[in-house]
């Protein structure tokens, strides 16, 4: 109930049922959860801020053109002048690290601009399971670019460590970068 008193609406997405679920279980009074796929979002309008932050939707659906599609679907929820905080992977770190051999196993594809690497999962039991992660990798430039494109204006640009979020210049030397933008 506090956040409809001070008339604020949470409204999650995940295209993991069981991700609504945990977040639904611990969520305050008035937020609210649906499964769905973020290239297939049906708002128009309806909210004053997105978050999608350590590579949610945007960066894991590289393949076709798929972050330009969920970049769309989020600003198209946005109202005028709502705004945007996204979490993008930095390609400067990869090649800078990964290629460096920082990463045993990663590779990063130039001309695509997707990191490969070997990672491991766990479930809820704590059994652990090896998965390949291909992420999207972003330069400032590009993450501008993209923005445009999707009838965004970028207010800030930050290099950041997920979870670590706050203004610096963006760098070579930091995980992530953090695009704060308005809808236009």
């Amino acid at each position: 109930h506090e956040l409809a008193r001070r008339g604020l609406i949470v409204h999650g997405i995940d295209i993991s049922e069981r991700f609504i679920e945990l977040a639904a279980a611990d969520a305050p009074d008035g937020a609210t959860f649906q499964r769905l796929d973020a290239r297939d979002l049906g708002f128009d309008g309806e909210f004053d801020a997105v978050i999608c932050l350590c590579q949610g939707a945007f960066g894991l659906m590289t393949a076709n053109g798929d972050d330009e599609r969920v970049l769309a679907a989020m600003a198209r929820a946005l109202r005028p002048g709502g705004q945007l905080a996204l979490s993008a992977f930095n390609a400067y770190y990869a090649v800078k690290y990964f290629a460096a051999g920082d990463n045993p196993g990663a590779t990063f594809d130039a001309a695509t601009g997707v990191n490969h690497e070997h990672t491991e999962v766990r479930n809820e039991q704590g059994e652990a399971k090896a998965v390949d992660l291909w992420t999207g990798c972003y330069t400032p430039r590009e993450l501008r670019v993209l923005c445009r494109v999707a009838g965004l204006t970028v207010d800030s640009i930050s290099s950041v460590e997920p979870g670590g979020y706050g203004w610096a210049e963006p760098t070579t030397e930091t995980a992530e970068f953090l695009v704060i933008a308005h809808r236009s």
